[in-house]
């Protein structure tokens, strides 16, 4: 794959970019294929974005992967997700290694069988060294629950009497959620043509460019990357502040 370039419009590209990867289940309806095949060539536009931001100079990556409301799906289809999962963490650990990309997963892992836990933490622990780009995967994940996971912590430590609910702050809170450490995006992107950020990082998008477009994730690849990094730097982000004359 061609490298993406080092600037885009003389901007570098955005420090974090997170991305709801939406459209493998109509992909394949499209083709007359099992969804599992649009899951499976959604893995494959996995790997060729990750490259993608990683040769872009991205910092960070968030990856939507399985939402707290996936669980609900048919059980099949649950089931082929976690062999999908189980395949990932197996075939491509050693890539990310070789290629310095450090792999971080968020959300409620108490939900996965334990082989899938154990997959996920020797994952993490292996590619801990990577400093070219931070991959994020949100799986079992959901932003009201993580909103709330933050709250009962806080509330455990005002019970505790360890601190003041007084001296909470944004920082305060934002320490206790899954992405501690991890800067909020900059830019979002959807695919399929769908307008909602379906309870994703509901606390860190407060600032955060969106980007839409129609393509299927299967589909998505560098030039749509380059496309929405464009459209970002063509933006002027204001964080509430109005500049200029109204």
């Amino acid at each position: 794959m061609d490298a993406l370039p080092a600037t885009y419009g003389g901007s570098p590209p955005p420090a974090h970019i997170a991305i709801i990867m939406d459209g493998n289940g109509r992909w394949a309806e499209a083709r007359g294929l099992p969804r599992i095949a649009g899951h499976k060539r959604g893995a494959e536009a996995v790997r060729k974005t990750v490259e993608a931001a990683a040769q872009a100079g991205v910092s960070y990556l968030t990856m939507f992967g399985f939402s707290s409301e996936n669980w609900k799906r048919p059980e099949r289809e649950v089931g082929d997700l976690m062999g999908l999962l189980r395949l990932y963490l197996k075939s491509e650990i050693n890539e990310l290694r070789k290629n310095g990309i450090r792999l971080t997963v968020i959300g409620d892992r108490s939900r996965f069988d334990d082989d899938i836990v154990a997959m996920i933490e020797k994952a993490e622990a292996e590619t801990a060294d990577g400093g070219r780009l931070n991959l994020i995967l949100a799986l079992s994940y959901g932003g009201r629950n993580e909103i709330v996971c933050a709250a009962r912590a806080l509330a455990e430590r005002v019970a505790a009497g360890e601190i003041d609910p007084a001296d909470i702050d944004e920082s305060d809170f934002a320490s206790h959620l899954h992405t501690a450490g991890i800067p909020d995006p900059d830019l979002l992107i959807r695919t399929s043509g769908e307008q909602r950020i379906s309870n994703f990082l509901l606390w860190q998008l407060a600032y955060t460019e969106l980007v839409f477009t129609d393509v299927l994730w299967p589909d998505f690849g560098s030039e749509d990357l380059a496309a929405a990094i464009n459209e970002f730097n063509n933006r002027e982000r204001r964080y509430g502040a109005a500049f200029g004359t109204v």
